[in-house]
């Protein structure tokens, strides 16, 4: 949605969702808000509880069922397995999503890797589908004022037009917009210490094709898991760039990451969401 500054202010139901690449601060952001009135909506938590449960605790189960004692416990109903998962730990999706590469070092064969993705990718969807749901469950349920849809860092590559049409009909949607400065140091954090990405399939296929030349070798197999997720990341975010870009000029505004360090409550978001409004 497009709203004045004055009709932000006076609005009596601040509803925004929180766009940027992963890393940038929206999560952060988030937390300062009140927890009394704002209601935190977390797609990363959505995808993994709510969409993504099922094949994650059948993969787990999967792994348990490679050992004799655990099998038997498993077969006799003698044990369960369930998802601990919370907003502050969302390793159990991590590590369902993976990486491409030798199963030796942690990764995962090419078509296995690919149908994970495209779980990933459809359960992204649907959770923020599931934003308009909750903007009314929020208010009518749990009785919160305001609401924030703190979106995945992969919301600019699901190429279907109208999730970001539906957000920005019930949404005020936020580019939180990092300096080269701030851009390098997330490159950094990832190559330092590599977790598991969403790729855009048509991305993943040619730097798929430039990392096997360039490595010198043949098979997907071959790869070593942490190298790669290093050497791609710096490409995946210069990719984003121009795609964060265009929603945020077509659907909603941009705020730059290095002022969210001021932000220190709810009158601070406020105020800085108002100097990207119109008059």
């Amino acid at each position: 949605m497009k709203l004045t500054k004055k009709e932000f202010r006076s609005a009596e139901r601040k509803i925004v969702t929180l766009m940027g690449m992963s890393g940038c601060g929206k999560t952060t952001l988030a937390r300062k808000l009140p927890k009394t009135s704002w209601f935190h909506y977390s797609a990363d938590y959505r995808i993994g509880t709510r969409y993504l449960d099922e094949p994650i605790i059948d993969n787990i189960k999967e792994k348990a069922m490679q050992i004799d004692f655990l099998r038997d416990l498993l077969r006799s109903d003698s044990i369960s397995i369930q998802s601990a998962m919370t907003f502050d730990n969302l390793e159990l999706l991590s590590k369902f999503v993976g990486m491409l590469g030798d199963q030796k070092k942690g990764g995962l064969p090419l078509e296995e890797f690919k149908r994970r993705q495209d779980l990933h990718r459809e359960a992204e969807i649907q959770s923020m589908y599931d934003v308009g749901e909750f903007v009314s469950k929020a208010k009518s349920i749990y009785g919160y004022d305001h609401f924030v849809n703190d979106s995945s860092g992969s919301l600019c590559e699901l190429g279907d037009e109208r999730v970001l049409e539906e957000l920005a009909r019930q949404t005020l949607i936020l580019l939180i917009d990092v300096s080269p400065e701030f851009e390098s140091e997330i490159i950094e954090r990832q190559i330092k210490h590599p977790k598991p990405l969403y790729y855009e399939e048509n991305f993943l296929e040619v730097q798929l094709v430039e990392y096997l030349e360039t490595s010198q070798l043949t098979q997907t197999d071959q790869i070593d898991p942490n190298h790669f997720v290093r050497w791609i990341f710096p490409k995946l975010v210069h990719s984003r760039r121009p795609k964060y870009e265009r929603i945020a000029k077509k659907y909603g505004y941009t705020i730059a990451a290095d002022e969210l360090d001021r932000v220190r409550d709810e009158q601070d978001f406020v105020d800085l969401v108002c100097t990207v409004l119109d008059d």
